[in-house]
């Protein structure tokens, strides 16, 4: 375990000890508000109750987002109803799933499609996972072996993918994704699964493991609320800046004039 200490503290905080998990699939699940308070500033509306299971629709109603921890096996889902351009689609994951690589997917959501076309493992060969193709099954497995990725059809040619983290001990998560998942959320998963960044995890919250790294880093309260603050304040930006966008009124352009006016002439 390495220790790093964060410098310019200001007086009257007591800093709080935390630690940079890596890898970060073996992180556990983390703050659900790194998840929530980010769609809430996108406009998704909360319809949670009262000491019941995390609830949030999409501004357009089309797609929902829960957390349940009270069930067996608990965790994430998140279903799309089916659309005029888009099949009905469903994808779960663990309550052990990172709330980083949840945000990944979610976050996704709430930004408008982009102009190229999704590849679910291309964010995964660029971290030199390793890959395997057969007839049936196309699967990525992360260089330490904790993580992986499939896409697999059964003998009936129901498909789906498949993917997930787990440690030596077997502890860890799954999630799965049906079929009909638009790609670029797949792909948005897979990048933040990926990626080579580790998380933060406060004492007491990082699992036991061997195959876990940790960096100690002494945070202030104010640092955190700060870091949090500016993931939000993004999210509500951008959000006004597409609504403004979206809904700002159409000018009409003026005819051009008539040139009946009077025009000085150069006498000769």
């Amino acid at each position: 375990m390495r220790r790093k200490q964060w410098q310019g503290w200001g007086p009257g905080e007591q800093a709080e000890q935390h630690y940079l998990v890596e890898p970060r699939a073996l992180a556990g699940g983390g703050d659900l508000r790194h998840v929530s308070e980010f769609l809430r500033a996108c406009g998704w509306r909360d319809k949670s109750k009262p000491g019941g299971p995390l609830v949030l629709d999409s501004p357009d109603r089309t797609i929902r987002i829960g957390y349940n921890p009270h069930v067996l096996p608990g965790g994430w889902t998140i279903h799309g109803k089916a659309t005029h351009s888009q099949g009905e689609w469903t994808v779960t994951l663990g309550r052990q799933t990172p709330v980083e690589i949840v945000a990944g997917l979610t976050d996704t959501l709430t930004r408008p499609l982009s102009a190229h076309a999704p590849n679910v493992w291309a964010p995964l060969q660029e971290q030199r996972w390793n890959t395997t193709r057969d007839a049936k099954q196309f699967a990525a497995v992360s260089p330490d072996g904790t993580a992986w990725m499939q896409f697999y059809e059964d003998q009936s040619g129901h498909a789906m993918w498949w993917s997930g983290a787990h440690d030596q001990q077997g502890n860890g998560w799954t999630a799965t994704f049906t079929a009909s998942t638009p790609m670029h959320l797949v792909q948005a998963f897979s990048t933040a699964l990926a990626s080579p960044e580790p998380v933060m995890r406060p004492r007491g919250r990082v699992p036991h493991g061997s195959q876990i790294r940790t960096t100690s880093v002494s945070v202030l309260p104010s640092q955190l609320s700060a870091w949090q603050q500016a993931r939000v304040q993004a999210a509500r930006a951008a959000t006004w800046a597409r609504n403004w966008t979206a809904n700002r009124p159409r000018t009409t352009a003026r005819p051009h004039a008539t040139t009946n006016h009077a025009r000085t002439r150069t006498r000769r």
